[in-house]
């Protein structure tokens, strides 16, 4: 057998070997302090290092034409390595000793099943994907087995099984029409012609992805489980486990139901707009910071959508001149668009949570009730000087504000849907952009025009190393943007007629 074929998956071979490994020292060792941290972050970096040496590959099939490793896959691959091991570095300070093996083991768990749904190019693999980073993550929010970790995770738990058995019920009626569960034997099986039970698959198919995506009215779990579970993990969710549900409804949709476009077109046209507002107006409301940046990911979840709108707007038309890129199809800009503000997001929340985190394990030593209400980050900047900063940076970046990622992402993906006439949706989402601001600044202002509401406290080092890490990440791909618009671009070509 010739090893060297399947280099491209060795990240996940690592990663999957390492985590095995870190369980079994842990059942050998009473207290392996954080070895099982340290181990976790170099075999990340080390996955890192190998998906980045394959970034721009062409498309290689694997294992009877089930997974491929091309430039999309390893567009996904790279964000939820870099958030995993963002989240590693800040877990570094929280969980060592007794249990730690068992919580990394389940981050590395998670982060295979992500990688493995990015280049999933069939349903069965796609499916068991999804169950992989979803148990680990479930078993996740609950990890610090505290009243409202066990609550949040069971909510995550319920709605989860409820989300895949949507996602599967749909899965199973493509494959009684198709007699195949190839993602590309599905769309040559010209799956319209099906009539009504396209239909019926279709709807299940989106309702399934939409509760992945926390997509508005599938977006119940998504503040009940950011606030409950250990905030590390709530990053964990928020900027990787719901990036994998766009990775998959990328896939399937695009390529597989790409015939039905009209239909879908239609849905989340609603769906993006209904939950970029609804997002924003309840995170309007929230005292808790995680509660907002709860219904904040709900809203940018509302952003990332507007590119499946532009796709069934603008499959198949011609190129136009996009300002100084060059010209490009419409709708290969809205999926790079998308791209950019996955990879942004991804950052800028996991930034945000962390830095909830290390507000949260500074006010857990007194006597308040709520350790994420707002009040809590009052005078912040005095306080914490450098977790309120980057906070400040990552609050902007969520705005949109330049030069940002969030930015970048945003400009590329609205002028998306300028330019294939969806003037409207493009207006809808700048003016909810310009919402989002109220609660921005609202806690922007608690950290910087407000009396601390308490001493100076010192800042844990893991959380600052993440912290500023993410936030020098944020900033520059604000700053030098055009390497990143060129690699979503070309990961984009692979959702398209070659």
């Amino acid at each position: 057998m010739d090893f060297s074929h399947y280099a491209p998956l060795w990240g996940e071979a690592l990663l999957t070997a390492l985590a095995v490994l870190i369980l079994l020292l842990g059942a050998m060792m009473k207290n392996g302090g954080k070895l099982p941290g340290y181990l976790s972050l170099a075999g990340l970096v080390a996955a890192l290092g190998l998906v980045a040496s394959n970034l721009f590959i062409a498309p290689t099939l694997f294992f009877f034409d089930t997974i491929s490793v091309d430039p999309l896959s390893q567009f996904f691959k790279a964000v939820f390595l870099i958030v995993s091991l963002l989240v590693v570095i800040a877990s570094l300070s929280k969980y060592t000793g007794k249990g730690a093996d068992e919580y990394f083991a389940l981050l590395l768990f998670a982060t295979v099943g992500m990688m493995i749904v990015s280049s999933s190019v069939d349903l069965v693999t796609l499916f068991v994907g999804f169950e992989l980073a979803s148990l680990s993550t479930y078993a996740m929010a609950a990890f610090d087995k505290t009243k409202k970790n066990l609550e949040a995770a069971m909510k995550y738990f319920i709605y989860g099984s409820v989300s895949s058995a949507f996602m599967l019920f749909g899965f199973s009626l493509l494959y009684g029409m198709t007699g195949s569960t190839r993602l590309a034997d599905i769309a040559a099986a010209s799956v319209e012609s099906f009539g009504a039970a396209t239909l019926v698959a279709l709807l299940f198919v989106i309702a399934g992805f939409a509760f992945k995506m926390a997509l508005v009215p599938f977006h119940m779990w998504a503040p009940d489980t950011y606030e409950g579970a250990p905030a590390l993990v709530s990053a964990l969710l928020a900027a990787g486990s719901k990036k994998m549900g766009f990775a998959a409804a990328f896939r399937v949709l695009l390529i597989a139901l790409v015939a039905m476009r009209v239909e879908w077109y239609l849905a989340f046209a609603i769906l993006a707009a209904v939950t970029m507002t609804l997002g924003n107006l309840a995170a309007c409301w929230q005292n808790n910071v995680r509660r907002i940046l709860a219904y904040s990911s709900i809203a940018q979840a509302g952003y990332i959508a507007i590119a499946f709108v532009v796709v069934g707007a603008a499959y198949g038309d011609a190129p136009v001149n996009v300002l100084n890129l060059g010209m490009f199809p419409a709708d290969q800009l809205g999926i790079a668009g998308a791209l950019l503000l996955i990879l942004g997001h991804a950052l800028m929340k996991t930034g945000a949570f962390i830095g909830s985190a290390q507000v949260a394990s500074m006010v857990s030593r007194s006597d308040a009730e709520d350790p994420d209400d707002i009040s809590n980050y009052a005078g912040l900047a005095s306080r914490a000087p450098v977790t309120a900063f980057c906070m400040l940076i990552f609050m902007f970046a969520l705005a949109g504000i330049p030069p940002t990622a969030g930015y970048i992402g945003k400009f590329v993906l609205f002028s998306s849907a300028i330019y294939s006439g969806l003037v409207w949706l493009a207006v809808l989402a700048i003016l909810n952009s310009a919402l989002s601001l109220v609660y921005y600044l609202r806690i922007i202002s608690y950290m910087y025009l407000k009396e601390p509401a308490g001493p100076k406290i010192a800042e844990s080092k893991g959380y600052m190393a993440a912290l500023v890490l993410t936030m020098l990440g944020v900033v520059y791909i604000g700053v030098f943007p055009d390497q990143f618009i060129n690699w979503a671009l070309q990961a984009a070509t692979v959702l398209l007629p070659q």
